[in-house]
C-alpha cells in the first residue's frame, strides 16, 4: 500500500484535507494505494505560490525555457519503462500501450523545444512617420490542466509542455484513478531544470476542480474528459472570465467502401476498436460498411480476428491485446449497454459477456463484443460506451454512410477506407468532424499539427498541441512606438490617420 499526496514547490507533500481516495488495481480489483484529495485551501495556496514563481519564469529567455524542454525529452526517454509501468499498474493498459501513451506525450515536448520560434511576434517598420509597430506573445500567468484517467502521461504532457514553454506556471489536476505517472513527470521536470513552483500537481476530485474554476489568478483551463463535464468546466470557467478549451466524448465512425482492402480494414477496426479496451476518445466504435455485400465480407473478416484477441493483465506479457477497464463501475456500465443493444434488436455476433479470466475473477476485465445490424435509434449507437464494443451499422450508399457520421452529436474523429481518391477527397472536405483518417483508423495528428474535435466533442476556439497550444497559452500585446526626430511640433488634438 502506497500513499500519494501532491507536488508543491518542487517537493512531495502530504495532503491536509483529511480526504483521500483508493487507487485500485484494475486487474485484481484490489486497493493498492491511497491518493490525497485536495481542499480549496490547499489549491488556493498552490496557486498563490505558482503565481509568485511565474514572474521570474515568464521573464526568462524563451531559449532557456526551451532548454528545459530539451532536457525533459532526454529524461522521459531515460525513464520510459518506469513511467509506462506506473501507467499499467494503475490504469491496466498493456505495457506496450502504456509506452505509446508516454511516447505521444513526449512528441509534444519535442515540439515545444521550438518555442522561441513559435513565440516570435510581428514587426512593421515605418507604419507611419517615425512610427514602428510590433506585437509580442506573452504568457498568461497561471494556467490549469485537468486531465483524464485514460492517458495519464500523454494528456498531462500535452498540457504542461506548451504552457510551461510559453512562460506560464501550471496547476495540473490529474485523474485520481491513476496519479503516479503525473507525479513522476513532475519529478522529471524538476530534474530538467524547471524552477520550483512552476508546475504544481494537485490531486483531487470535484472540490479541487471547482476551486480551480473559481480561482481568480488562474487565467486559462484545459480539460479532457466526458462531454457533460467538459460542458460544465467550459461554462463555469468562461463565466469566470477564463480562457478555456475542453474536449469531451466521441462516437467515431469508420466508413468502409466496397472497393476497400477488406483485410486492411478489418485489421484497422480491431486495433482501433479494442486497443486499450476501447478506453480512447479516438477509438473507432462504429463500423459503417457501404452495401450488404461489403458488410457481409467485413463481418466475416472481423469475427475470427476478434475471437482471437488475448485479454489479460499487463504482467502476462507483451502479446496481450488489451487489459481491464479502469473501474468496476465502468465494467458494469459497458455490460449494461451491451444488454441494451441485445434488447433493442442488434445482432451480437461476438459475445464477450461471459468472459472470465482465471485467477483474476475480481478484476475489471470485459471480453470483446461485436454487434451487427445496429440502427441509429439504439442506445449503443448514441452513447459513448468507452469499452471493447464495436457496433456495425449497415449503410445502403456512400451518402447514407457519410450522413450517419455527420448527423451524430459527437465530432471527434472519423475515417474512411477506400481505394477511390475522389471519394476520399469528398469525405475529407464535407465531413463535419475535427480529425479525419483516410485509410488510417485513429487519425491522431502528430505534435506539430493540432488535436481537437467538433460539435459536442470540443468546446473552445483553439485545439490542443501544435501551434494552437502556443496561441492558447499566450496573449498578444501590440505596441505602437514613435521616436520623434528633428524639430518638435506642438500637441495634436485630433485623431490623425497614419500617412
Amino acid at each position: 500500500m502506497y500513499e500519494i499526496g501532491h507536488w508543491i514547490d518542487g517537493k512531495h507533500v502530504a495532503g491536509t484535507s483529511g480526504r483521500s481516495a483508493d487507487i485500485m488495481n484494475p486487474a485484481t480489483g484490489e486497493v493498492q494505494g491511497r491518493v490525497a484529495l485536495a481542499s480549496k485551501a490547499e489549491l488556493d495556496a498552490a496557486v498563490a505560490s505558482a503565481a509568485k514563481a511565474q514572474i521570474a519564469w515568464g521573464a526568462t529567455n524563451p531559449q532557456r525555457r526551451a532548454r528545459v524542454m530539451m532536457a525533459l525529452v532526454g529524461l522521459i526517454n531515460r525513464d520510459m519503462d518506469k513511467l509506462a509501468l506506473a501507467i499499467s499498474r494503475e490504469h491496466g493498459k498493456t505495457f506496450p500501450d502504456a509506452k505509446g501513451d508516454v511516447q505521444r506525450g513526449l512528441e509534444v515536448i519535442e515540439f515545444c523545444i521550438g518555442a522561441p520560434h513559435l513565440l516570435k511576434g510581428d514587426f512593421t517598420d515605418s507604419a507611419g512617420p517615425g512610427i514602428d509597430m510590433y506585437s509580442m506573445r506573452q504568457p498568461l500567468g497561471v494556467v490549469a490542466g485537468i486531465t483524464p484517467f485514460n492517458f495519464p502521461a500523454m494528456i498531462p504532457l500535452w498540457k504542461m509542455g506548451p504552457a510551461l514553454a510559453a512562460g506560464n506556471a501550471m496547476i495540473l489536476k490529474p485523474s485520481e484513478r491513476d496519479p503516479s505517472c503525473p507525479m513522476l513527470l513532475a519529478e522529471l521536470c524538476q530534474e530538467a531544470g524547471l524552477p520550483d513552483g512552476i508546475l504544481q500537481v494537485i490531486n483531487g476530485d470535484k472540490e479541487a476542480v471547482d476551486a480551480i474554476l473559481d480561482s481568480a489568478p488562474v487565467q486559462a483551463v484545459g480539460f479532457v474528459g466526458s462531454t457533460p463535464i467538459a460542458q460544465y468546466i467550459y461554462s463555469r470557467a468562461t463565466a469566470n472570465g477564463k480562457r478555456s478549451q475542453c474536449f469531451g466524448g466521441a462516437k467515431n465512425h469508420m466508413i468502409i467502401m466496397p472497393d476497400a482492402d477488406m483485410d486492411l480494414a478489418a485489421d484497422a477496426l480491431v486495433g482501433a476498436g479494442y486497443g486499450a479496451a476501447g478506453e480512447r476518445c479516438m477509438a473507432i466504435s462504429v463500423a459503417v460498411p457501404v452495401g450488404e455485400e461489403t458488410a457481409d465480407r467485413l463481418i466475416e473478416k472481423l469475427i475470427p480476428r476478434i475471437e482471437a484477441l488475448k485479454v489479460g493483465p499487463y504482467t502476462a506479457g507483451n502479446d496481450i491485446d488489451f487489459g481491464p477497464v479502469v473501474t468496476a463501475a465502468a465494467k458494469a456500465n459497458i455490460l449494461r449497454l451491451v444488454e441494451s443493444g441485445v434488447a433493442q434488436g442488434a445482432e451480437l455476433v461476438v459475445d464477450g459477456r461471459d468472459f472470465k479470466l482465471q485467477g483474476y475473477e475480481d478484476g475489471y476485465f470485459v471480453g470483446p463484443h461485436l454487434f451487427d445490424r445496429v440502427t441509429p435509434d439504439m442506445e449503443i449507437y448514441r452513447t459513448e460506451i468507452f469499452g471493447p464494443v464495436l457496433s456495425t451499422v449497415r449503410a445502403a450508399s456512400y451518402e447514407e454512410a457519410i450522413g450517419l457520421a455527420m448527423d451524430h452529436e459527437y465530432g471527434n474523429g472519423t475515417a474512411i477506407f477506400t481505394r477511390d481518391g475522389d471519394a476520399a477527397r469528398d469525405f475529407a472536405n464535407r465531413i463535419n468532424i475535427g480529425m479525419v483518417g483516410i485509410n488510417v483508423p485513429i487519425p491522431v495528428p502528430l505534435a506539430y499539427h493540432t488535436f481537437g474535435g467538433w460539435k459536442k466533442s470540443g468546446f473552445g476556439d483553439l485545439n490542443q498541441h501544435g501551434p494552437d497550444a502556443f496561441r492558447f497559452y499566450t496573449r498578444t500585446k501590440t505596441v505602437t512606438a514613435r521616436w520623434p526626430s528633428g524639430i518638435k511640433e506642438g500637441a495634436a488634438f485630433n485623431f490623425k490617420a497614419m500617412d
